[in-house]
């Protein structure tokens, strides 16, 4: 809590130094030794390892009449007592670097110090270092503070006008407003590590490599920035994450780097885990032991997948035999690659990497059904392999010719496969150790047809010769033979003139028959 300030405006008694009142003679003792020390200073070079005066009020000698109130300067540093009542550091002072134990202070008293020493106390105004002096001394030891020079009260403002307002009464209650408010602030200062650090901790889905999650895990608590390599965060889609706080867990999505290819996702932070309850530590024989910043715990974390990331790949076929029906000879198909799922993988230059297909060409006498099993009677004819290039994959399709040739008539049909026990191990590693792709038995488009050759035609046997019968005779007596002889046919025969030629001709021949036989015509005189 704020402490009133003491009123200037009161006569006070000498300032006394460690509760003694210096006579007058004393004093004129005093400004001889600050004079000889003076001019020793002047006389000889500065050593770097020595402490100067800093900024402030009073007399820079081991002991005066109101002490020094302010910093001491060493290598640049601003320094301030952490010892009230020892001689002011002006001989040669070490420094300790950072100190969690220096002059046997509490990680409370040292954090609170720390505080005013690093965000007040590196400064050129002479009453704002006056003031962090006074609460610095008072957090490390306030009954020697208040008490040093002769002030009986328990008031920091009132110890501070006790000697304020002789040495410098126009900055007195200037300087004591300022060092009651830093006082108090130190005493609330949350006590932060001495040191601390961290890691970044990643993990993948295992449904979906493009997802995961980044943990901030450090010793102590702390807030910083986080920033991602081949990710960004779920939440803002943005790779950096600002205020994040130790022991939180944000969702990530990974952006590959490259199509096809392991990635691995990793990321760095810069965090802080407030002032450090330590000072920078320098002492000096004889002297007061001082403070530096120790400033705040700020340290790097990093971090990365634990293994790379490998993007699924499930590869496919489709398949188109050259021609259905065939004559025989050597069975030819083309066979086209596709992704199934993911993305066709790439080696680290970018080409394919190369997917083996293979197939089993099957003999059946009946046509097969697409979809069904393979038949108990299917004969295996041969077999069928072909691996994509690196430099196509599957950007064309591939004609595969068997070495074998197909010689019995028949249906012979190819189903294709592609495992991942036949593929290169950085293959496999996209599809799994248990991928196995088949294509269905009976595809249309993979069966081609060899029909036999036609029988050859039967020898007709030449006939024996026969005699022909004789056939009946015609109306007119004549057989069919005689007819053909003279040109006459038997639809001649029936029309009515031919059949009076016919019965003349028949009249003509029984008188001729007549006749002959009964001798030579007698001839009619």
């Amino acid at each position: 809590m704020s402490m009133p300030l003491a009123d200037s405006s009161r006569n006070q008694t000498r300032p006394v130094f460690r509760g003694r009142a210096l006579p007058l003679p004393a004093y004129l003792l005093l400004v001889m030794i600050f004079l000889t020390v003076l001019g020793v200073s002047i006389g000889s070079p500065s050593r770097a390892d020595a402490a100067e005066r800093g900024t402030g009020f009073g007399t820079w000698a081991p002991i005066s009449a109101y002490g020094w109130h302010g910093s001491m300067l060493v290598g640049g540093v601003h320094t301030y007592c952490i010892t009230p009542g020892a001689p002011a550091p002006t001989g040669q002072t070490t420094d300790h670097g950072i100190s969690g134990s220096a002059a046997g202070l509490s990680p409370q008293q040292l954090v609170g110090i720390n505080l005013l020493v690093t965000t007040y106390g590196q400064t050129d105004d002479p009453v704002q270092a006056a003031a962090v002096a006074w609460a610095v001394k008072a957090i490390a030891n306030r009954d020697e503070t208040l008490h040093a020079f002769g002030y009986r009260g328990d008031s920091l403002a009132g110890a501070i006008h006790w000697t304020m307002s002789a040495l410098s009464p126009q900055h007195d209650r200037a300087v004591q407003e300022r060092a009651v408010a830093y006082y108090d602030e130190a005493t609330r200062a949350a006590l932060g590590p001495a040191t601390a650090d961290g890691r970044l901790v990643f993990t993948t889905d295992a449904a979906d490599h493009r997802s995961g999650t980044v943990r901030v895990d450090t010793s102590s608590a702390a807030t910083g920035t986080v920033t991602l390599t081949d990710a960004v965060f779920a939440d803002s889609g943005s790779p950096t994450l600002e205020n994040a706080t130790s022991g939180s867990t944000y969702g990530i999505r990974t952006a590959p780097p490259a199509e096809g290819r392991p990635y691995t996702v990793s990321g760095t932070g810069h965090f802080d885990a407030g002032l450090a309850a330590a000072v920078r530590h320098f002492t000096t024989p004889g002297g007061q032991e001082t403070a530096g910043p120790a400033g705040r715990v700020q340290f790097d974390v990093s971090g990365a997948d634990s293994a790379p990331r490998v993007p699924p790949f499930s590869p496919a076929i489709s398949t188109q035999v050259a021609a259905r029906d065939a004559r025989g000879g050597k069975y030819v198909d083309e066979v086209t690659f596709t992704a199934a799922e993911g993305s066709w993988p790439r080696a680290d230059d970018g080409s394919f990497l190369p997917v083996t297909a293979s197939a089993v060409v099957y003999r059946t006498d009946a046509e097969p059904v697409a979809g069904a099993a393979v038949p108990g009677d299917a004969a295996i004819v041969g077999t069928l392999e072909v691996t994509t290039e690196p430099a196509t994959g599957p950007t064309a399709p591939y004609t595969v010719t068997s070495l074998w040739e197909m010689i019995a008539p028949g249906y012979y049909t190819a189903v294709w496969s592609v495992s991942a026990a036949d593929q290169l191990p950085s293959v496999a590693a996209h599809t799994g150790p248990d991928f196995a792709w088949t294509e269905r038995f009976g595809e249309p488009s993979q069966v081609a047809v060899v029909v036999p050759p036609p029988p050859a035609p039967t020898p007709t046997p030449t006939p024996t010769p026969t005699a022909a019968a004789e056939a009946p005779p015609t109306p007119n007596g004549r057989r069919p033979a005689e007819l053909a002889a003279t040109g006459t046919d038997a639809a001649t025969l029936r029309s009515p003139t031919a059949i009076a030629i016919a019965l003349l001709s028949l009249g003509i021949a029984i008188v001729s028959s007549r006749r002959r036989w009964l001798g030579a015509p007698s001839r009619i005189g």
